[in-house]
C-alpha cells in the first residue's frame, strides 16, 4: 500500500516555473516507480513523466522533454516534478502514483494521490 499526497499547485504566468511535490506513505514506495498525469478540463488523463524506483531511469512525455524534471528523495518519501518555460494549455490537475512495473500506461499505477490543480495564465 502507498499513500500519496500532492502539493505546490497554484496559479503561475506562461513561462514561469512550478514545483510539485508528492508525499508517499507506505511500506513499498521504496520499491515503486513513481510517476506524474495530468488531466485538463475535457480531457482525458495524460502521461506526463515517471521516475523508476532508484531513481535511476526517468521518462517523459515528448512535450515535457526539456522542460520538466522528476526527482526522487528516499530519506523524506517525496516525488517532485520540477516544471519550467510552462504553458497556458499545461493548466491541468496533476495527480502523482505509483506502479510496480515500468510504464507510461495510466492502467499500470494502482495508487494515486487526490491532484493538485496547476493554472497557467496567458
Amino acid at each position: 500500500q502507498v499513500q500519496l499526497v500532492e502539493s505546490g499547485g497554484g496559479l503561475v504566468q506562461a513561462g514561469g516555473s512550478l514545483r510539485l511535490s508528492c508525499a508517499a506513505s507506505g511500506r513499498t514506495f521504496a520499491s515503486s516507480n513513481m510517476a506524474w498525469f495530468r488531466q485538463a478540463p475535457g480531457n482525458e488523463r495524460e502521461f506526463v513523466g515517471a521516475i523508476n524506483w532508484n531513481g535511476g531511469l526517468t521518462m517523459y512525455v515528448d512535450s515535457a522533454k526539456g522542460r520538466f524534471t522528476i526527482s526522487r528523495d528516499k530519506a523524506n518519501s517525496t516525488v517532485d516534478l520540477q516544471m519550467h518555460s510552462l504553458k497556458a494549455e499545461e493548466t491541468a490537475v496533476y495527480y502523482c502514483c505509483a506502479a510496480r512495473i515500468w510504464t507510461w500506461a495510466q492502467g499500470a499505477y494502482n495508487y494515486w494521490g487526490q491532484g493538485t490543480q496547476v493554472t497557467v495564465s496567458s
